[in-house]
C-alpha cells in the first residue's frame, strides 16, 4: 500500500505547494497527488494555479510521482492540449508522471458559457478525450473526427519513453464501469469498497485504485475541526450539486446547510496519529492500493512530522 500528500491547488500558492512536495518527501510520503482546477470551491480556499506550471515546477523540486486528481479533459481544454501537457509533465518527471482524469465540475469547465452537458454525455466525451489522447501519445500525425471532437493534422513531438498512463475517477455504477473499461486504474475520495469491487470485477482487475482524505491538523481536533469548516465546507455538500454548481458563491450558499459536526465527521481533525492510521485502515479495508491525505490550514509541517514520527513507521 501507498501513502501519498493530496496537494490542494485550490488552497495554497504554487511556491506553498512546492513547499509541500519537499515536506511530504522527506517525511516519507510516496507519491503525490494535485488538483486541476481554475476556481476555488469556496473563496475562502482563496487560490487556484494553473496545475500545469505547477507540475513543471514540482518536477525539479522533488522526485516523487505526481498523479492529477483530477483534469478534466473535455469543456475548459481540448484533450489534444491535455495530451500534450500530459507528455511534457511525464518527460520533466522522468516518467513519475500519471493523468488522473474525470468527467469534471460545471465550477471549472462552464467558463467559456459551453452548455455543461448531462452525466452520460459528459462519460461519453471523457472516452472519446481518452481514445484521442493515446492515439497522440503514439507519435504520429494523427486526425480524427468523432462526435464532440475534431483533431486535424496533430502531432506531439516531445513524447515519454512509455505512454502516460490514465487513471479514470468515477462515483456511480455507470462512471465505475467506464473507468474499468478505458482507465489503467481507478480513482476516488471515499473508502467505498462496493466502487472498489465493481471496478474489479468490470474489466479493472489488478489495476491501480487510488483515493484520498483530508485532514486539518491541529492542536487539539476542536481547533481543526474549525479549520476544516473555515476553509472546506463544500465537502459537506451533497449529491451531485458538486458537478453542477457554477461558481464558490454557490457553494458558499449550498454550505449554509453544512454544520461544523458535519464537516468533522468527512476529516480527521487535531493531532491524533491514531485517528489518521485509523482513516487510513478503512481505505485499506476497501481495497485501495494508494490512499493520499491532504491537509487544510497553516498546520502542514506538524501533519509531516506527524506522519514521519507516528503513521508512516506504523504502515
Amino acid at each position: 500500500m501507498r501513502i501519498g500528500y493530496f496537494l490542494s491547488s485550490e488552497e495554497y500558492t504554487p511556491a506553498e505547494l512546492i513547499e509541500q512536495a519537499k515536506g511530504a518527501e522527506r517525511a516519507g510520503f510516496s507519491a503525490l497527488w494535485i488538483s486541476d482546477h481554475y476556481h476555488p470551491w469556496v473563496d475562502a480556499q482563496g487560490q487556484s494555479a494553473f496545475v500545469w506550471s505547477t507540475i513543471g515546477a514540482l518536477s525539479q523540486a522533488c522526485s516523487l510521482p505526481i498523479n492529477t486528481a483530477v483534469t478534466c479533459p473535455t469543456v475548459r481544454i481540448h484533450p489534444a492540449v491535455i495530451a500534450q501537457a500530459a507528455a511534457t509533465s511525464a518527460v520533466l518527471t522522468g516518467g513519475r508522471f500519471r493523468l488522473g482524469v474525470g468527467t469534471g465540475e460545471a465550477l471549472n469547465e462552464h467558463i467559456f458559457g459551453d452548455a455543461w452537458p448531462e452525466a452520460d454525455v459528459r462519460l461519453e466525451m471523457l472516452e472519446e478525450a481518452v481514445e484521442i489522447m493515446r492515439e497522440l501519445w503514439k507519435g504520429g500525425v494523427v486526425s480524427y473526427r468523432g462526435k464532440h471532437y475534431t483533431v486535424e493534422n496533430a502531432r506531439i513531438y516531445t513524447l515519454p519513453e512509455k505512454p502516460v498512463e490514465i487513471l479514470v475517477s468515477g462515483f456511480g455504477p455507470k462512471a465505475v464501469e467506464v473507468a474499468a473499461r478505458i482507465g489503467e486504474g481507478y480513482i476516488h475520495v471515499e473508502p467505498d469498497g462496493d466502487a472498489v469491487r465493481r471496478f474489479r470485477s468490470a474489466g479493472g482487475g489488478d489495476r491501480t485504485c487510488q483515493a484520498g482524505f483530508k485532514a486539518a491538523f491541529a492542536a487539539t481536533e476542536e481547533e481543526g475541526a474549525r479549520i476544516a469548516y473555515e476553509k472546506w465546507p463544500n465537502a459537506g455538500v451533497p449529491g451531485e450539486l458538486s458537478q453542477v454548481l457554477p461558481s464558490p458563491k454557490h457553494f458558499e450558499q449550498a454550505s449554509q446547510l453544512v454544520t461544523q459536526d458535519m464537516i468533522k465527521e468527512a476529516f480527521v481533525c487535531g493531532n491524533d496519529p491514531q485517528a489518521h492510521l485509523e482513516m487510513i485502515g478503512r481505505y485499506a479495508e476497501a481495497g485501495f492500493d494508494e490512499i493520499y491525505v491532504a491537509n487544510t490550514g497553516p498546520h502542514y509541517q506538524g501533519l509531516f512530522d506527524l506522519y514521519a514520527d507516528h503513521v508512516l513507521p506504523k504502515l
